[in-house]
């Protein structure tokens, strides 16, 4: 949605990584996200390159780059952790965490994540692969009634974001009632009913085209297969063997401390609003977790390179196609831009960008307190693309794609 709210659900990076929504009305003491003094802490060498930190000059040009584009696009707080074995590393929290405060951004930060909780959604999937009680080419139908076209749409098709299903979040009944009332709780069934009163977009399979209904309806899978709630599930099966402690499935508005405000402008108004405590319900398996740097930082490699999966497995999550969008391809819930693998993630609020680049074993984690876009780009997106071109000038992310995300 960028100004219609409808039009903000898609998207991402490069291709609509990002989950989301709309957003609700604005309090009348939201302030607005405009950018605030670097106020945060930097954490790099000073004397030289170390294996613990960057070289001063590498460093210092980060650091330049990152407060650029934050007063530039507007953005109140930024996070950025870039791990580089071989050359160093780089932890970098700049910006304020609340407008009305000036409290600081802090690299301890936990955030909603968005979309990049799709990645936690399709490992649980694929672990089921593993265990073998489920097929990808297995049709829909024979685990969820009343998809339209089911029997013909696949595991598969759905993790790929080429099921041709309408997306829920492009209906505009579904825009008004979230925006209506943020802090209502979606159920996933009430969700996929707004999509579900549409016609499919194009035939399963013929296209890519993000979609949260498909995410929702692999989360439904995942419960029926496995007997648990989902949120159980990710965390027995995913988010306790990569030793992700500060990673969770909230179950309504909840979020640990520290975490910083959100501010979007995907409201009724279109003016800016404070979105920390609004219930990320409606995006469950497409959208709802929260995290934090130490984590995302963990949880890179392990989705790029497939430790919790078997070989089999992960090379079928690799098997990229093409979006649309130059320089990128997506997988099985999982995207691939210029060397760099992994997922983005935009909600009301709050974006992330969680990477690996295989060539050099490195990771890039940014997180930010706004979802607020700049010249119709996410603003996530223009940090990555600059640090990037700054740190790994041979894979820059997203470098040639100009979609706007949330189409």
């Amino acid at each position: 949605m960028r100004r219609t709210p409808s039009r903000r659900l898609v998207a991402a990076v490069l291709l609509a990584a990002s989950v989301l929504a709309p957003m609700a009305a604005i309090p009348a003491t939201a302030a607005p996200a405009t950018a605030a003094p670097a106020t945060g802490t930097a954490r790099h060498d000073k004397a030289g390159p170390t294996p613990d930190g960057l070289g001063p000059e590498l460093a210092a040009r980060l650091d330049r780059t990152i407060e650029e584009v934050r007063e530039q696009a507007g953005i109140p707080g930024v996070v950025v952790g870039l791990w580089m074995p071989g050359v160093g590393s780089y932890v970098r929290a700049t910006g304020v965490a609340d407008t009305a405060t000036g409290r600081p951004m802090s690299a301890g930060a936990s955030v909603r994540i968005g979309s990049e909780t799709k990645t936690f959604t399709v490992t649980a999937l694929l672990e089921l692969v593993d265990d073998g009680r489920i097929g990808l080419d297995d049709p829909i139908s024979d685990y969820v009634r009343g998809v339209p076209n089911g029997h013909r749409i696949t595991l598969r098709h759905l993790a790929e974001m080429r099921s041709g299903l309408f997306p829920y979040t492009s209906d505009p009944d579904f825009t008004h009632d979230l925006l209506s009332d943020p802090e209502r709780t979606f159920t996933p069934r009430e969700t996929l009913a707004y999509g579900f009163r549409h016609p499919n977009t194009f035939a399963p399979g013929t296209r890519f085209q993000y979609c949260n209904s498909n995410l929702v309806l692999l989360g439904l899978v995942i419960e029926k297969v496995s007997g648990h709630r989902l949120a159980d599930f990710i965390h027995e099966r995913v988010l306790d063997p990569a030793h992700l402690h500060h990673t969770l499935f909230p179950t309504g508005s909840e979020f640990p401390a520290p975490h910083p405000h959100g501010y979007t402008d995907q409201t009724l108004s279109g003016g800016t609003a404070d979105t920390t405590y609004w219930n990320p319900s409606w995006a469950w398996a497409a959208g709802a977790m929260i995290s934090n740097l130490h984590d995302l930082r963990r949880w890179a490699p392990i989705v790029a390179t497939g430790k919790l999966l078997s070989p089999e497995t992960q090379r079928q999550r690799l098997k990229t196609l093409p979006t649309g969008f130059p320089g990128t391809s997506y997988g099985l819930g999982i995207f691939r831009t210029n060397g760099w693998t992994g997922h983005n993630g935009s909600i009301p609020g709050y974006e992330t960008v969680t990477v690996y680049l295989p060539s050099k074993r490195a990771t890039l984690v940014i997180m930010i307190n706004t979802d607020i876009q700049y010249e119709g780009q996410e603003p996530s997106t223009l940090l990555a693309r600059a640090i990037t071109t700054v740190a790994t000038p041979d894979n820059i992310y997203d470098k040639d794609s100009a979609i706007s995300p949330r189409a």
